[in-house]
């Protein structure tokens, strides 16, 4: 069922783009003749699972710009993505982790690109409730630590007034693969507090306190962690918005930082962007972690796409992809679709940076971005 939801959606997608693609035209400097026959680039990447659903809809569009590449994207988490940029047996990776020193060392010219931002949402099953539910910063790591392990706890009723919370033990849920989305889930928690911060710290795997005393459970991608929210009454676990979206599991609202009561959505995602729009480093990085707005969603981040800047062998390959990436940052009917899945565009000055960067990627020691 979820593969023919991505499909229809993906179809519908596709039918906006056809009239503009059937215009496409040559890059400057080439004819429509010299153009690789349909489907002979093979351009392959791998990792998060976070940016997978706009990523397979991107993909099945841009066969209609550009026929002649075929792009395969396999969800893998984060870590796994990361591991095959690093070793080359990919051609692209796609991670919300952000790399550490000794992975840039590893992997030599990598660099990361964001490419989208999107919320983590809190997905849960409690028996008989059927409202949505309303967590706060503070209560959602209680659930994680395992000081709060009744559904009826007094600190979840509080917020839920007129509930009907069960006399229920929680379990809760965490990706048990290396994840991105693990890695802003623990971020936030990291920084809604302190104890958390110290004693069990942020990343794409932690040791999980639920597990210690007996209420957690792992599941591997996001697909992993639904469905064992689902198939177990009385969880929680955490999932990027577009696939609670797609596949209709209730996510709670949070109260941010600013003591407000938000859902998820492109408003408040739209939000948390603003809140570090200014905050990226040399290398194209930043966290999007419990912003001040009043707005705002208090978990989210970017997902990137990594790429090797001067070892790439075939320049082909690496021009197909590069054009591939500046389609997805720039085309409106690209950009619509990805809000509409729950993800929030680059801003654009954000975007001009990643422009910018891309722009810098050599083949053969020649920029592979004739046309910027």
């Amino acid at each position: 069922m979820r593969k023919f939801s991505i499909l229809v959606s993906a179809l519908i997608f596709s039918s906006i783009l056809l009239a503009a693609c059937a215009q496409t035209t040559a890059m400057p400097g080439q004819t429509q003749a010299s153009q690789p026959v349909a489907g002979s680039v093979q351009i392959n990447g791998a990792g998060a699972t976070f940016p997978l659903p706009v990523y397979t809809e991107w993909i099945y569009a841009y066969q209609y710009v550009d026929p002649s590449v075929t792009l395969n994207y396999q969800g893998i988490g984060s870590g796994g993505g990361k591991k095959g940029i690093i070793d080359n047996t990919i051609d692209f990776a796609g991670s919300d982790s952000v790399f550490k020193d000794e992975e840039y060392a590893s992997g030599k010219d990598l660099q990361m690109y964001p490419m989208l931002a999107g919320a983590v949402v809190p997905i849960y099953n409690v028996e008989g409730v059927t409202q949505t539910l309303t967590l706060d910063r503070i209560t959602l790591t209680g659930i994680y630590n395992a000081s709060i392990k009744k559904w009826n706890d007094p600190a979840i009723a509080a917020l839920n007034p007129g509930v009907a919370l069960p006399d229920k033990d929680i379990t809760a849920v965490h990706r048990s693969d290396g994840s991105g989305t693990t890695e802003i889930f623990t971020n936030a928690l990291a920084s809604f507090s302190d104890d958390w911060k110290n004693n069990v710290g942020a990343g794409s795997a932690v040791e999980w306190p639920v597990d210690k005393v007996g209420n957690g459970i792992g599941g591997k991608g996001n697909q992993g962690v639904a469905a064992a929210v689902q198939n177990t009454p009385n969880s929680i676990g955490y999932v990027e918005l577009s696939y609670a979206i797609a596949n209709k599991i209730p996510f709670a609202n949070m109260v941010n930082k600013a003591g407000q009561s938000v859902p998820a959505n492109a408003d408040s995602l739209a939000s948390a962007i603003t809140d570090y729009a200014n905050s990226f480093d040399a290398k194209l990085t930043t966290k999007i972690v419990d912003g001040p707005g009043a707005g705002s969603w208090p978990i989210a981040g970017y997902t990137y796409i990594i790429l090797h800047t001067s070892s790439m062998q075939d320049c082909t390959k690496a021009q197909k992809l590069l054009e591939f990436l500046k389609w997805a940052l720039t085309d409106t009917a690209a950009g619509k679709r990805a809000s509409e899945l729950g993800y929030s565009v680059l801003p654009d000055a954000v975007r001009t940076q990643v422009l910018d960067k891309l722009g810098q990627v050599t083949c053969n020691g020649n920029p592979v971005m004739t046309n910027k």
